[in-house]
């Protein structure tokens, strides 16, 4: 029986969420398999997996075959490096504590890029957010001083017009005092 370690797909539409299973070859891709190994979230920012590690070395060490997808995965995981130390230490190229040493070196390599970006991530957002609310601030900074010259304007307006209502009531006052004036 020829074994395939692949991708089942789960999840709702729009939303694909996978199992990494150990499958016959001819079963197909969301019917029967042997073993479920782990998970793969391929909508997350890095993309989430959870892997079985010791269960994968064990179904690629007995020959399973992985998809694309799922070798490109075991690869990211280690899964492949640590068969290739192990086989180094099957030839005695070097001993199983060399194999572990470099296996965990390149593990800790690994997990300080992975923060490296999700810090570089982090930073850019807040950097994003900061521009954002920046540009707010001008917006509404410039909305302020529309808003105060319009308000300026209407109380120039209403002062002029004021001071023109006063100017009509004096010189309707005027010519009137001055009538009785001229016939005395």
């Amino acid at each position: 029986m020829a074994t395939k370690i692949r991708l089942q797909r789960n999840g709702r539409k729009n939303y694909a969420f996978y199992a990494i299973v150990i499958a016959d070859a001819r079963a197909p891709r969301d019917g029967k398999f042997t073993e479920k190994i782990g998970t793969y979230n391929p909508n997350t920012n890095p993309a989430t997996v959870d892997l079985n590690f010791e269960r994968a070395m064990y179904w690629v060490g007995v020959g399973a075959q992985p998809t694309d997808t799922v070798r490109n995965i075991l690869s990211r995981e280690g899964v492949y490096l640590k068969k290739h130390l192990l086989g180094g230490v099957a030839k005695g190229a070097f001993s199983e504590e060399v194999a572990e040493q470099k296996f965990n070196a390149w593990k800790n390599d690994k997990q300080k890029g992975l923060d490296a970006i999700a810090t570089k991530l982090a930073a850019d957002k807040k950097a994003n957010e900061k521009a954002r609310l920046d540009a707010e601030k001008q917006i509404n900074e410039a909305i302020a001083q529309k808003v105060a010259e319009k308000k300026a304007a209407e109380a120039a307006a209403k002062a002029e017009a004021e001071a023109a209502a006063k100017a009509e009531e004096a010189a309707a006052e005027a010519p009137a005092t001055e009538a009785p004036a001229v016939e005395a």
